[in-house]
């Protein structure tokens, strides 16, 4: 239920493709409310950081992060960099991941000169595997970084009963997780840092941005600090400013016209997450007992799943995703594993997971514009076999 401060607005139907389009992979969605918001931010004194981001800030503090403290930054991945810095992560330091998600979780940790080490996949949901982290932990690893691939949680209990015996924080990636649950708890106030990302067709979009949940709040005035150049902005604005800048920064802030967008994609969330886990369950439904697919995170009975992505798995996934593309039904990976990339060093030994599912997963289409009669229909061109 939506805190009293957040009203539930009536969206109506939603857009439905046209034949034109098929079925396409993703699709954003803004409510029609955002254009008139942007317009009145345009005309405004405050394009940039201003109110309207303190306000983002605090309404989404309140709905998905109550314990921790939510800060606005220009995409997931300023907030993935600056909860690495955060964390006090340096150079050399080692860093378990997961091999498989988007580039972004790992990437801002090579700013920083971080030692990745990469983690196995579980292969009943693709996240991070908690034996692979177990096995990988050494009294020289820092941080454990976890991804909620697709919107589907973690293992948070086991890694974070390995984080506590060392010692080290967790990072949790839920950039596709804005939503999801784990065992009755909102993710985004679980662990040390938690990010999300406003990108164009996550749950809630701002065209790019983002969101960093912290919990120790020692850390909120530097992170404000280092998103703005390492400039104290309240101080500034109240002339009170010390004109010094004594520890690295960077441009990662919010504008205005991004986070009215957000304030109205905030509005219409829990239309938005329920309606894309009725098309989850649909998909569920629809594939229960055919044979050659497995869909990821069906079964899952202790976390909600957010439902940003709907993966399965199969033999001869070229032939499939053919057989799709013939009914104009988009599909295709969208991540990969991360070792297959020269800057992490190139492809590991020691992910036997990975190795056994990178050829077998397809995204199919789950978005606001999708009708439960597409699903059925892509369900039936799948039943027919390829």
């Amino acid at each position: 239920m939506l805190n009293k401060a957040i009203s539930e607005k009536p969206m109506g139907e939603f857009p439905v493709l046209n034949e034109k389009e098929g079925i396409p992979l993703f699709y954003p969605f803004i409510p029609q409310t955002a254009a008139q918001k942007v317009k009145e931010v345009l005309d405004s004194r405050w394009i940039g950081q201003g109110p309207l981001v303190d306000k983002f800030e605090t309404l989404f503090g309140e709905r998905f992060c109550k314990n921790n403290t939510a800060i606005a930054v220009g995409s997931g991945t300023d907030a993935l960099h600056l909860a690495y810095s955060l964390a006090g992560l340096k150079e050399n330091d080692e860093v378990i991941v997961p091999v498989f998600t988007c580039t972004a979780t790992n990437i801002p940790l090579l700013y920083n000169g971080v030692k990745i080490k990469f983690a196995d996949v579980d292969p009943e949901t693709l996240n991070i595997s908690v034996k692979h982290v177990a096995e990988l932990i050494t009294t020289q690893t820092k941080a454990i970084v976890c991804v909620h691939y697709g919107g589907l949680p973690c293992d948070l209990d086991e890694l974070h009963k390995i984080a506590r015996e060392y010692g080290i924080p967790v990072v949790e990636d839920a950039a596709q997780a804005l939503g999801a649950t784990y065992k009755n708890r909102p993710i985004g106030d679980i662990s040390d840092f938690t990010i999300f990302s406003f990108q164009a067709v996550k749950h809630i979009t701002t065209g790019d941005g983002g969101m960093l949940s912290i919990r120790d709040k020692e850390l909120v005035a530097k992170a404000k600090r280092i998103r703005w150049f390492g400039i104290d902005r309240t101080e500034k604005q109240q002339g009170v400013w010390a004109n010094d800048i004594y520890e690295l920064g960077y441009k990662y802030q919010m504008t205005d016209l991004s986070a009215a967008i957000g304030l109205e994609g905030l509005e219409s969330f829990n239309n938005v997450l329920s309606y894309r886990q009725k098309l989850f369950a649909k998909y569920a439904r629809e594939l229960k007992g055919v044979d050659g697919i497995k869909l990821i995170g069906a079964d899952v009975k202790d976390r909600t799943h957010a439902s940003l992505l709907c993966t399965i798995l199969v033999d001869n996934r070229i032939e499939l995703m053919n057989l799709l593309r013939s009914r104009n039904i988009e599909s295709g990976q969208v991540h990969y594993r991360n070792d297959r990339y020269s800057v992490f060093g190139g492809r590991q030994d020691g992910l036997a997971n990975m190795d056994a599912v990178e050829d077998k997963y397809i995204v199919l289409p789950l978005h606001m514009r999708v009708q439960e009669e597409d699903i059925k229909f892509i369900c039936d061109t799948i039943k027919e076999g390829w």
